[in-house]
């Protein structure tokens, strides 16, 4: 194991709590918060070091998955951190995968195609001895694409002189690629939702919506959503948002970003910011954009009932604390956005097999992963008398899990 632990303090309290209350010992705890292994490299292109890593965070259950992000303000602690979230999620999918993640601190948006190839290719260069189908497998995240695996997927064969598909995942179709996985993470979040709805007996039609972030996985679920009648009266991205409180048109507001760059220029709705769409009069906000967007400072004015975590740590420990107090219903990245990995499971499977399923046994099998993980939460959660909330008792599944494999291995005694 790596000598450097999360400094993480959200996830360092969440693991205390759930040592407490899963009995774990302190040894155990060390072990979960301690990386694999931590690669670091400096990207040089055109006489600029852009700082770059790939964490294996843990892989007793299997190989490391885990995705890349493009973005300004990577650090290497995030990584980490977002390495250790992706164990847990994999473990409660009772998928064959541990955890990792990359990163590169680089702003995508500035940059021309061919830095973005150049970056790429780069990253490659400097981690593929540390990445493969069997040992750690990565995907897109913030800023990166099917476009940005194939370049990768590319340099990766031409560094190791033979054809290994299934050492990325979400390549565009032509090279291998699933064709669920696209937007496999969006209908496992709209999976989540409708089984809110079957269990609380709420009335759909009379609920509202509202999505922080609308890259890949809020727009493809703002589309779901509206496909199955839906209503949803706010959406942002990163320049701000647009609400109506009668109901957005969503393909108008698609149209509206193509055309003038973010949808916070929509015509037929006003304009709001990040942090007024969070305090929506709404019942369901669902948070797909970064971490941290509902801490201690804005938990109180949350008016929604139902929080949907489609990003990556999006509620600070604090947050969450207050939230539970609330009743408010928060149902945590580790679930309700495992559709992805769920996906590049999926992909990964018929790489190795080259045995290639159906996109409408793919969304079967998606929804029976996804409808299982979530009963199995809400049984722990109910096990504990509803003391616990959703996030606690999906770690108290996934670590379970995750150190029995450790105890198996002998890597714990």
């Amino acid at each position: 194991m790596s000598k450097k632990t999360i400094a993480n303090t959200n996830i360092i309290n969440r693991l205390k709590e759930i040592q407490k209350i899963g009995h774990l010992t302190d040894k155990e705890t060390r072990w979960l918060l301690t990386p694999k292994r931590v690669s670091y490299a400096e990207l040089r292109i055109d006489r600029k070091k852009f700082p770059a890593w790939r964490v294996l965070f843990n892989d007793v259950l299997g190989p490391g998955k885990g995705g890349i992000r493009f973005h300004p303000e990577v650090t290497e602690n995030e990584v980490m951190s977002l390495g250790f979230w992706m164990m847990v999620k994999n473990s409660l999918a009772e998928l064959p995968f541990g955890g990792a993640k990359g990163g590169v601190r680089f702003n995508p948006k500035s940059a021309s195609p061919q830095i973005l190839e150049d970056v790429s290719r780069k990253y490659i260069d400097a981690f593929y001895k540390v990445l493969g189908q069997d040992i750690d497998i990565p995907a897109p995240d913030v800023y990166t694409n099917s476009q940005i695996m194939a370049w990768m997927l590319d340099e990766y064969e031409e560094k190791t002189n033979h054809h290994e598909p299934g050492m990325i995942t979400d390549k565009p179709i032509e090279l291998q690629g699933c064709v669920l996985r696209d937007e496999a993470t969006a209908r496992g979040g709209f999976i989540i939702i409708t089984e809110i709805i079957r269990d609380l007996k709420l009335n759909k039609k009379g609920l509202k919506i509202a999505i922080q972030g609308f890259g890949n996985v809020g727009l493809n679920l703002s589309k779901i959503l509206q496909e199955d009648g839906f209503k949803i009266v706010a959406v942002s991205d990163s320049q701000g948002g647009t609400y109506n409180k009668t109901g957005l048109n969503i393909n108008q507001v698609v149209e509206a970003k193509t055309k003038f760059g973010s949808v916070a220029n929509f015509p037929d709705g006003e304009k709001i910011s990040n942090q007024e769409l969070l305090e929506l009069p709404i019942n369901i906000l669902i948070l797909a954009a970064l971490e941290n967007q509902v801490t201690e400072s804005n938990a109180n004015n949350i008016q929604a009932s139902h929080i949907i975590e489609m990003a990556n740590g999006p509620t600070n420990y604090q947050a969450d604390k207050i939230l539970f107090d609330r009743k408010i219903m928060v149902v945590p990245d580790v679930l309700a956005n495992a559709g992805g990995v769920i996906g590049s499971y999926f992909e990964w499977s018929q790489n190795k097999t080259g045995n290639i399923l159906d996109k409408g046994y793919l969304k079967e099998l998606l929804r029976q992963k996804m409808t299982n993980s979530w009963k199995k939460v809400r049984f722990i959660q109910k096990e504990h008398k509803r003391k616990v909330n959703l996030r606690t008792a999906a770690y108290l599944i996934a670590i379970e899990r995750i150190l029995a494999a450790g105890k198996l291995r002998g890597q714990l005694r």
